[in-house]
């Protein structure tokens, strides 16, 4: 009987290797991040990268929407350089206009500083009256300054004649067609660029001016020594926006001088004649060409700022 029970048990089948423990999820929502990423990545490839890659290819292209497109090389660029007068014209006056709107960088600040002073009653409200334009559609703008400008009946030219000033066809003449719009992007400009100076102000420390004042320094003196310093950050912001807005301009010039201006000749921007080639003339790989020249110039541009902005921007 022990035998067998011996037997018996020695026999008896070994226990079951336990089960394999899962790993914890250390990333739970890797998922959901891949998800919400996709989403804007989406939306990057389909607006940007992909109209970026087929304006490349339509600039070495040749033929219509109708008959198709085919690869034809660097002749829309040899073209565009070979007899580009119109070109570069445009390309220095949109960089003269962007010259010109940068101006409007001092003005936003004395006005900022102004509004910032203490115990200045109706701040919001002024602030408010300097951003309607900012939210206005510059149609509705142009057509205003359209009207201001006009040289027989324009409310400048009345103002100007009753008080003995020169009185002229503001943005029929070449030589004041591009200042007069340009007179237009900054006030038109002017709101968003207070609203974020005015920021930037609000960051200064008090303390600092407060200290100034102690050792004797006047209201002039602790602006341009204590809070211009201290507001580079945001300058430097705002002239950055400044420039790529004024070289995308096309709306105030479309409506304010017309197709039929004499003027418009040696005042069109670089986008302008993007439009003229693309849309009116019908050659898509030329505006394509233009569109990319554009592209070009914003980026360098915006490469010599960010540059300098190490010369005289101080980050506290």
């Amino acid at each position: 009987m022990s035998t067998t029970s011996t037997r018996t048990t020695g026999s008896a089948a070994a226990p079951a290797p336990p089960a394999p423990r899962r790993r914890p999820n250390r990333h739970p929502d890797n998922a959901w991040a891949a998800i919400l990423l996709a989403v804007p990545f989406a939306g990057l490839v389909i607006f940007y990268l992909w109209p970026l890659l087929r304006t490349v290819l339509l600039s070495f292209s040749e033929g219509t929407a109708f008959t198709g497109y085919t690869i034809t090389g660097l002749e829309n660029w040899q073209q565009l350089f070979e007899n580009g007068d119109e070109v570069w014209r445009a390309l220095l006056n949109t960089l003269v206009y962007a010259a010109i709107v940068l101006l409007g960088v001092p003005i936003a600040m004395v006005v900022a500083a102004l509004l910032h002073q203490r115990g200045l009653r109706g701040r919001s409200f002024y602030r408010t009256l300097y951003f309607i334009p900012v939210v206005t559609m510059p149609v509705a703008v142009a057509m205003v300054w359209r009207y201001i400008y006009n040289g027989d009946f324009g409310l400048l030219n009345e103002v100007l004649d009753a008080v003995g000033g020169p009185t002229r066809a503001w943005v029929a003449d070449p030589d004041t067609a591009l200042y007069a719009v340009a007179v237009v992007g900054i006030w038109m400009a002017l709101g968003t660029n207070l609203i974020i100076l005015a920021a930037g102000l609000e960051a200064v420390p008090q303390t600092l001016e407060e200290a100034a004042m102690l050792d004797g320094a006047g209201p002039i003196r602790r602006f341009f020594s204590v809070t211009v310093p201290l507001l580079t950050p945001s300058i430097f912001l705002v002239s950055v926006l400044s420039v790529i807005g004024s070289l995308q301009m096309f709306d105030l010039l479309f409506i304010m001088l017309g197709r039929t201006n004499p003027a418009l000749a040696d005042s069109k921007t670089i986008v302008y004649l993007f439009y003229e080639e693309a849309f009116v003339r019908n050659d898509r790989p030329l505006g394509a060409v233009i569109a990319l020249v554009t592209l070009v110039v914003t980026l360098a541009v915006t490469a010599v700022q960010f540059r300098l902005q190490r010369r005289w921007v101080t980050y506290a």
